[in-house]
């Protein structure tokens, strides 16, 4: 069983909560999502309470580093993602980056110009669960 790491916005905004938590339900098809929080709809974008800036940060490096790959939802700038997907690339990760189409918004050049990260725009959630088949199935 694969063991996945899904990033998703949390302090840059909460407004696709809905989404991630749709996606994560459908990767725990392909494996098991370490970070399947970030889809609950009870964490705010003031994140997580119980613990340290310094507890979550470690915590959620050691999940990625365990992780076979990195799915990760871009549509709504966030540093700690970016930060993420750094982190993951440096480790020679399999990295899936979902983009959703807006009109007049891009993807940033430091991820869509990275061409060993799989970077995918989508319309809806059925495009993105065919693109998330695809890479999973590489």
């Amino acid at each position: 069983m694969i063991k996945i790491y899904f990033a998703g916005s949390i302090s840059g905004g909460r407004a696709d909560v809905a989404l991630y938590k749709e996606l994560i339900d459908y990767l725990k098809n392909y494996g098991k999502v370490l970070t399947e929080f970030i889809g609950d709809t009870e964490l705010s974008a003031a994140g997580e309470d119980k613990l340290s800036d310094e507890e979550i940060h470690n915590r959620d490096i050691e999940w990625l580093f365990e992780a076979d790959i990195l799915v990760a939802e871009v549509s709504t700038p966030s540093l700690g993602v970016g930060y993420e997907i750094g982190r993951a690339f440096e480790k020679g990760k399999k990295i899936l980056c979902l983009y959703r189409h807006q009109e007049g918004k891009r993807l940033s050049a430091m991820i869509a110009g990275n061409n060993t990260i799989f970077t995918a725009r989508y319309h809806d959630l059925k495009e993105a669960k065919t693109i998330i088949n695809r890479f999973l199935r590489k």
